[in-house]
């Protein structure tokens, strides 16, 4: 398959169609790695931990104070005898 270069601002680009994407798993706004490989220019999906953000995010929330239960908490009969 053949692409052209193309003239995009100050730099130049290629257009990747869609089911060269699909076929790795990249959609449009994913993070790549670039790099040159025996005269190639090789494009790899970044490897994002599942839960990467996610300490930031709540530590953002606890600050704001938005981070009580939306439902309010109700504990069962027996609790006041549970024993651990």
């Amino acid at each position: 398959m053949r692409a052209p270069v193309r003239k995009m601002g100050n730099s130049s680009g290629v257009i990747i169609p869609k089911p060269l994407l699909a076929q790795i798993g990249v959609k449009a706004g994913d993070d790549l790695d670039m790099a040159l490989e025996q005269d190639r220019i090789v494009l790899s999906l970044v490897k994002r931990h599942p839960r990467a953000g996610w300490s930031k995010a709540a530590k953002k929330i606890a600050s704001s104070g938005d981070d009580a239960l939306v439902w309010p908490e109700f504990g069962n009969t027996d609790d006041a005898t549970l024993r651990w």
